[in-house]
């Protein structure tokens, strides 16, 4: 299955590979024999300078020949997600203010742009992959161009090869290839003088260069053992000065490639004229004067964002979203303002704008005080946290401490000893008006509570619905000052809204990440979401927020595992509901007119097995270009196809669903339930439940 870390050649770690079942020993062959002859980037160059000019000719003056490859909307979310994340101090740095042709400032720069490679990729596996503590799968050389191998910056240039060098990749580690392998290459970035042109974008010579690169890597990727998580049909090339760089983007289909070795720059000129899409970033600074990386400019984050898909299309989707991390910018934001005493006394000017308040002289006492109270919201394993209701108090002992929920055990409760709960911790009530609360705690808590209940009141349990455990205000560490049953006092957490869900499970999207989600597991997850959503438009309840990380699966104390759909704080309930919008898993209605229709459940989960089951995850940017994908996968079958590859019954439950989507017909889940059971294991059959 795919969507998992690729998986390399026999390591120490014990991984092993598996070779591709499509590809004809002849077919790789060919292409290998393509690879050997396809080595010197001038003459692919050469064969591309009439198509280059003729598109100089095309563009309007001073516009750039080829779109950016990321929108500015993307590039601001994930600048939000950044927020909280720290990146490594370079210690090594190229020099612009001295820079020159010399060969020292050349061999900084080369050791400044491993650097800077080694940081991004630490950083961003760190913040967006790796759990406790795993260690960063990545390395970082220089290619030497005599015999396009990889070697560490420092020992290339001891060996004198500074002339030959480049340019600088990052690989995944594999002890057996010291020296690197093309289909290890995450991505590349090229070290040039002087890369910015009249078109702030790469010239000509820079550009063929890039391609011919990016192209020698797609063509190693399609001969490769290794197991891609997303489309191999895509690489990232960074192009970089001592100052400035910019992106080149490049995909396409390498089947479209003609491998005839007598010609192959002919072949390639070819295909990237005719079968490639060509993106490039405009060219922006990186570094400012004094060779200190500017990390949070736009320049560097296309970068940096360029290697967060690198790493996204050899380990899958991450750990935690960037809808995650962003979605506490606001939270950030708000609690900056507190602490600069803008939280009360902030007010509009006329033009629009915050009026800051005099600068508040803080006494050692208070900030001595402030640092005690932020001692006592930090929330760490082995916290407990004391629910208060209008009939009972509750205590949690927290286990494992993530997001967007925690994992604790009830205390002192007999009848739940050893069981498990889902967390969910909001934000504090705020000064401010209610726009700037964090809204992603708030469907999380105080919304999924409401949800949650109605369900309770409605009669509405299945298995595969959470089940409410807890829920209130959070009983704070000293004396309560709050001056009635509904205030609060100025202590941090009074007033923070809880809850507590069970049954507790892995995430989908942490089994995918595992390689731990195979046929079976997505027929159960199809069959056990299915009677979820059965069970709850009983109700009058549709969900609106499946995707990978609502659906967990639950093992512990249970014969038979089973999956439990989650995450309702975005739930529909009544008419003016809206669901959550997510470019790839929302239905096309939901889209459209950000409404449900009857099968717009059904339509998103049929899109989340799509992806979990291996899919090509596209990258989109609108919700113009999410329809189009809707489109073009159902009227050509891709989704049908792939779900088919899985399982016959996935298929035609896909094809019942296409055939319903946008209409206002029910869903028939009674007869797919039972059709979906019979397509599990007999001997579990007697286990599964087919309504609520």
């Amino acid at each position: 299955m795919k969507g998992k870390s690729p998986d390399l050649e026999s390591t120490g770690s014990g991984t092993t590979t598996k070779r591709s079942s499509v590809s004809s020993g002849s077919r790789s062959r060919t292409r290998r024999d393509f690879l050997t002859r396809f080595t010197n980037s001038e003459h692919l160059t050469n064969k591309l300078q009439d198509w280059f000019a003729l598109l100089v000719e095309s563009s309007e003056s001073n516009e750039p020949v080829f779109d950016p490859p990321f929108e500015l909307v993307e590039l601001q979310k994930f600048d939000y997600a950044l927020e909280g994340v720290s990146f490594q101090q370079l210690t090594r740095m190229p020099n612009a203010v001295y820079a020159s042709t010399s060969t020292s400032v050349e061999a900084n720069a080369y050791l400044a742009i491993e650097d800077f490679l080694h940081a991004t990729v630490k950083t961003l596996w760190e913040a967006f992959w790796s759990q406790e503590d795993e260690p960063v799968p990545f390395s970082v050389g220089c290619l030497y161009n005599q015999n396009l191998k990889f070697y560490q910056a420092e020992q290339a240039l001891a060996l004198g090869k500074l002339e030959d060098l480049s340019a600088t990749g990052v690989l995944l580690k594999n002890p057996r290839h010291p020296h690197g392998k093309w289909d290890h290459i995450l991505e590349l970035a090229l070290l040039r003088p002087d890369i910015e042109s009249d078109h702030h974008q790469p010239s000509l010579p820079l550009l063929g260069e890039a391609l011919f690169y990016a192209l020698r890597i797609l063509i190693a990727r399609s001969v490769s053992r290794l197991d891609f998580s997303q489309s191999s049909n895509c690489v990232f090339i960074l192009v970089a000065d001592t100052q400035y760089g910019c992106v080149v983007k490049v995909e396409g289909d390498v089947s479209k490639l003609d491998f005839d070795v007598n010609s192959v720059y002919d072949c390639a000129a070819e295909w990237i004229k005719n079968h490639s899409k060509i993106s490039v970033s405009p060219v922006d600074r990186i570094w400012n004067k004094l060779g200190n990386a500017n990390w949070g400019d736009i320049g560097t984050l296309q970068v940096v964002f360029a290697t967060y898909h690198s790493i996204m299309q050899f380990f899958g989707p991450p750990r935690h979203s960037i809808e995650d991390l962003a979605a506490d910018h606001t939270s950030r934001l708000h609690s900056r303002r507190q602490e600069r005493h803008l939280g009360e006394d902030t007010s509009l000017n006329e033009n629009g704008a915050f009026r800051s308040p005099e600068i508040v002289e803080v006494q050692e006492e208070q900030q001595e005080e402030k640092i005690e109270r932020g001692d006592c919201m930090k929330l760490e394993v082995g916290s407990v946290l004391w629910l208060e209701d209008s009939n009972y108090q509750k205590g949690y002992q927290i286990s494992h401490v993530s997001l967007p929920h925690h994992i604790a055990s009830p205390v002192e409760d007999d009848d739940d000893s050893g069981r498990a709960v889902f967390l969910y911790v909001g934000s504090p009530p705020s000064q401010l008006e209610p726009a700037w609360e964090d809204m992603n705690l708030w469907y999380q808590v105080q919304r999924q509570t409401k949800v949650l209940s109605v369900m309770k009141q409605r009669g509405l349990s299945s298995k595969y619905l959470p089940e409410l455990h807890g829920s209130g205000r959070v009983i704070h560490p000293g004396q309560c000052q709050k001056p009635s049953s509904g205030g609060r006092c100025d202590h941090p957490w009074c007033g923070t809204p809880i809850l507590a869900t069970t049954p507790v499970g892995e995430t989908v999207a942490d089994l995918v990440n595992e390689g731990m989600f195979g046929p079976e597991e997505a027929i159960r997850c199809c069959h056990d979401c299915l009677s979820a959503l059965s069970s709850s438009s009983s109700g009058g309840i549709r969900h609106g927020d499946i995707r990978p990380e609502n659906v967990v699966y639950v093992t512990s104390g249970v014969r038979l595992p089973y999956f439990v759909l989650i995450g309702w704080g975005h739930a529909v309930l009544e008419e003016r509901d809206r669901p959550a919008m997510n470019l790839h898993f929302s239905s096309t209605y939901a889209l459209q007119e950000g409404k449900l229709c009857a099968a717009s459940d059904a339509e998103s989960l049929i899109y989340m097995l799509y992806f979990c089951c291996g899919g090509d995850l596209p990258d989109l940017d609108s919700v113009e270009g999410a329809l189009q994908w809707r489109e073009t996968s159902w009227s050509k079958r891709l989704i049908q196809q792939k779900l088919g590859d899985v399982s016959t019954i996935l298929k035609a439950f896909s094809d019942y669903v296409d055939s319903l989507c946008g209409t206002p017909y029910p869903l028939d889940c009674d007869i797919w339930l039972r059709r979906l059971k019979r397509n599990l294991s007999e001997d579990h059959g007697k286990d599964i439940e087919t309504s609520g």
